[in-house]
């Protein structure tokens, strides 16, 4: 039997990033992207669902609509026992529940953040980690670590890790998140950018937030189990055919090491190695970094295109 997932005692808060969803111009351009990222890919009801070889959790949804890419909702999973008294909450608060998301394919409880995104709690397993991935494999004197070329195994993400989402607003964001869903602050850059994680256990950020002029996905970010990995990622992405992006090189809040991909739409999916676990007794001491601290320790300079928000002129035209 396995042992029941860590949680916080007396905290009343989600749990996981349960799924994003969203929607581009074409299902047959994100099938050949997350296909090549490494994913497991299924077409299901019209729509492509995002997994990883080996897990059964479906971590994302992707639809096709006209226009461009469109972050269109975020599901958040919550203990059965704590459901009924999380949706009690958002009456407290005066936090209205709303319709069902259009493209909604389970039940849960919705509402909607201050930037017009739609939230769905839902009463689920966990599926944020309960610990921290270690790297994979070990270092053995007097034999050669690393693997030949002809002979590198593929990159194939472990699971999801977080999404980072655009938004007017970050502490806005941040103390919607905090006070309606429970998540916790993990680190900020002033009011440019903040990372969340999740009480129960989570790793360093599930959600993050940078500023923009409105909302919008900016990336996904997937657990890889080395540094390796991410490198093998970026060649087989760049063989594919993408090799717009941003790294290889490390991330000092978070501590992971990184190389993001820029897909069809503009946005990013990132590769992450060994980022840093927030366990559930562990109270972090959330730090406000300056600038010059808030992106990376090392690594190749940061691309024009990395901050741009495609979706906000994609919105206001709908």
């Amino acid at each position: 039997m396995a042992s029941p997932s860590p949680r916080r005692k007396d905290a009343l808060a989600v749990h996981s990033l349960q799924r994003f969803v969203f929607s581009v111009p074409d299902l047959a351009d994100a099938g050949k992207f997350y296909r090549a990222f490494g994913l497991d890919v299924r077409e299901v009801d019209g729509r492509l669902d995002l997994y990883a070889f080996g897990h059964p959790h479906r971590w994302a949804s992707i639809y096709q609509r006209a226009g461009g890419k469109r972050l269109e909702y975020i599901a958040l999973g919550a203990y059965a026992e704590d459901y009924d008294a999380l949706v009690k909450r958002l009456g407290s608060l005066r936090v209205p529940s709303t319709a069902p998301h259009r493209l909604a394919d389970d039940e849960g409880v919705w509402i909607t953040d201050p930037e017009g995104i739609a939230v769905e709690i839902v009463r689920a397993d966990k599926v944020s980690p309960d610990g921290r991935r270690d790297p994979a494999g070990e270092r053995v004197n007097g034999k050669a670590a690393a693997p030949a070329r002809s002979k590198a195994p593929p990159t194939h993400p472990r699971h999801l890790s977080h999404i980072l989402m655009f938004t007017s607003d970050v502490m806005r964001s941040v103390a919607f998140y905090r006070d309606v869903l429970g998540l916790r602050l993990s680190d900020h850059s002033g009011e440019i950018i903040a990372f969340m994680h999740g009480a129960h256990g989570s790793d360093h950020h599930m959600l993050a937030f940078a500023k923009s002029d409105g909302p919008g996905l900016h990336h996904s970010s997937w657990d890889v189990p080395t540094i390796d990995a991410v490198g093998v990622g970026m060649e087989q992405m760049g063989t594919a055919g993408y090799n717009e992006g941003w790294g290889v090189g490390r991330h000092v809040i978070g501590s992971n090491y990184f190389r993001y991909i820029r897909d069809p739409w503009g946005s990013f999916a990132e590769y992450s190695a060994d980022i840093d676990y927030i366990p559930a007794d562990v109270d972090w001491p959330a730090a406000d970094h300056p600038p010059e601290d808030s992106f990376y320790v090392w690594g190749p300079p940061v691309p024009d295109y990395f901050i741009q928000n495609h979706e906000t002129a994609v919105r206001s035209s709908a």
